[in-house]
């Protein structure tokens, strides 16, 4: 099973870099679960962004940021695991290293894979 584990953003945290515990604690946790093979790909996303939107076969472009967004999502995790519950304890790793924050965890399905309820 695949998920995506995403970091979002609300404007309330105080943007800055980790300091360097955090650093090498993450440096720590992102080798260990790239040599197990659970992680698939990672990074942190531009703040603004581009927004694509098709209407009636219109298609229109706006450059980001978006006003009407109440949060953003700043950095990802691709990763494969057995589970859900799996994944939600990556999660709790992850933020037991970064502290303070929110995120969001969904599955991520490609050809061939069941939907939920199939």
């Amino acid at each position: 099973m695949r998920f995506l584990m995403m970091t979002t953003d609300d404007g309330a945290a105080q943007a800055g870099p980790p300091d360097e515990k955090t650093q090498v604690e993450m440096g720590k946790f992102i080798e260990e679960m790239s040599k197990s093979g659970v992680l698939l790909a990672t990074g942190g996303l531009e703040p603004g962004g581009t927004r694509i939107t098709s209407s009636g076969g219109k298609i229109t472009v706006t450059d980001g940021p978006f006003t009407e967004a109440k949060e953003a999502v700043v950095g990802f995790a691709l990763i494969e695991v057995r589970s859900r519950e799996e994944a939600i304890e990556l999660s709790r790793r992850f933020w037991s290293i970064v502290g303070d924050g929110q995120g969001v965890i969904q599955q991520v399905f490609g050809p061939g894979d069941p939907f939920p309820g199939e």
